[in-house]
């Protein structure tokens, strides 16, 4: 796989951190590789983590408590802050960035089998609007606490996420396309994702993978596709050629 790091193209924005009830910490490839997943994942701090999604889930932010956390995960309110330090809030940060590398991790190991362009775009899409789905911290979060979520997926608010997403899928999307093309391309995903999941009215499931891959095919496709290939740089001329 080609090497992609660095900012984007023409972006030297350090994306920084996304929200806590919306994305992880940008770092790279650790969360992307599922290193720090695999850390935590049947450690104490894992399980406190894990406690922590499942609070969220069922109370959201405002109303969880580290007592409610310490009792679900089994452990005391001292353990919780020996363990992770930093409150509540930084709590809530690494709970998502634990449950955001568990899924970039998995999403890792789909889209590195995907041997086209077109079946690496549908199962970016499919699979990025199922894991916002299918995540109960999340949908509660949407339904009863939008107030924590939508910041950060409109407006100013969306451009880490959207550098995170581009930052996660051009080591990929480099096989088939150039490089600031896979930034971009990156960046139109996260924006196809964020449009129809978290719209008041969604008119598109693209956790339907058939509709997904009829998007894909009706408007991505025919601008990625010159002649019937993948838009891929010119080679350059070199001296004496």
């Amino acid at each position: 796989m080609t090497e992609v790091t660095g900012a984007a193209p023409g972006n030297e924005t350090n994306p920084g951190l996304l929200s806590h009830a919306m994305g992880a910490n940008a770092v790279g490839d650790d969360v992307r590789s599922g290193r720090v997943v695999d850390d935590r994942a049947s450690s104490l701090d894992g399980r406190i983590l894990e406690a922590t999604l499942r609070c969220v889930a069922r109370w959201g932010v405002s109303k969880t408590t580290l007592d409610d956390i310490a009792r679900e995960a089994g452990c005391s309110r001292a353990t919780i802050y020996r363990t992770l330090p930093g409150g509540k809030q930084a709590l809530l940060v690494a709970a998502a960035h634990h449950e955001v590398g568990g899924a970039l991790r998995s999403l890792d190991v789909v889209l590195a089998a995907c041997d086209d362009l077109r079946s690496l775009l549908v199962t970016l899409v499919h699979e990025g609007a199922s894991y916002v789905a299918g995540s109960e911290a999340l949908g509660y979060l949407v339904e009863h606490e939008p107030e924590v979520v939508l910041p950060h997926v409109s407006f100013d608010g969306l451009e880490p996420l959207l550098h995170r997403v581009a930052e996660f899928a051009a080591p990929h999307l480099v096989r088939f396309v150039d490089v600031d093309t896979a930034w971009r391309t990156g960046e139109w995903m996260a924006r196809l994702v964020t449009s129809y999941v978290f719209g008041d009215e969604p008119t598109l499931d693209l956790t339907d993978r058939d509709r997904a891959a009829h998007v894909i095919d009706t408007y991505v496709l025919p601008g990625l596709i010159r002649d019937g290939s993948p838009a891929l740089p010119q080679p350059t001329a070199t001296a004496g050629a």
